[in-house]
């Protein structure tokens, strides 16, 4: 394997604002803030728009499509299909 090719990869804080939750992980990318962790050390910090915590399908938020209203609307309009046509 060839030296210096591949980025370092090293501890980092991910950290969502909108939900207050922050979690440590090893990644490649790289931020010029840094964190003070849990374990006294100081960890670079990148925010982040949504994560596990807020995002709507993980916390049980999300919203569910009417199908039975979008069936029975058109039917109404054109129907219900094979009824009262000849074979």
């Amino acid at each position: 394997m060839q030296q210096d090719k591949h980025p370092d990869y090293q501890p980092v804080v991910f950290r969502d604002r909108a939900a207050g939750y922050a979690f440590l992980t090893r990644s490649t990318a790289r931020s010029e803030q840094t964190i003070e962790w849990d374990d006294g050390q100081s960890y670079p910090v990148i925010d982040v728009e949504i994560s596990s915590e807020s995002h709507p399908f993980y916390t049980g938020k999300a919203r569910t499509v009417d199908t039975e209203g979008r069936i029975a609307r058109f039917e109404r309009r054109y129907g219900a299909a094979g009824a009262g046509e000849p074979g």
